[in-house]
């Protein structure tokens, strides 16, 4: 996002602050989160877009060389590997703007991520 700019109020807004090419990208991030999580409800979160469903399913975020997504990967070892090549600090994802962005990858995510918090709300909503 450009500096200067105000806080975003919704994804649009944040999407629409960045160039063309990288507000392309972000689009297909958002429609593959979308796609792959259906019923998540879209929402910023410190300053940028986030998607929860039961707790946080995603974040993501544009930078000047790469898009960033977040939290990390866990409970899927198979998955944790595959995603290590585009691990930065604290594990959160960082996909380089010059290559190619793993799409199939990301969907990938969020639907671990989604089964993660719905087996989390069921854990939880039984200890009541």
């Amino acid at each position: 996002m450009k500096a200067g700019h105000k806080a975003p109020k919704n994804i649009d807004e944040y999407i629409a602050a960045f160039s063309p090419e990288v507000q392309l990208i972000l689009e297909k991030i958002r429609v593959t989160i979308k796609e792959a999580a259906p019923d998540a409800e879209e929402k910023i979160s410190y300053q940028i877009p986030a998607f929860t469903l039961r707790g946080i399913v995603v974040y993501f975020a544009a930078f000047k060389k790469h898009i960033g997504l977040y939290p990390p990967v866990t409970g899927d070892e198979r998955l944790r590997n595959e995603t290590s090549v585009y691990a930065g600090e604290k594990g959160n994802l960082r996909f380089p703007l010059d290559q190619p962005i793993p799409y199939d990858l990301i969907r990938r995510i969020v639907k671990l991520r989604v089964k993660q918090n719905l087996e989390r709300s069921v854990t939880k909503d039984k200890k009541k």
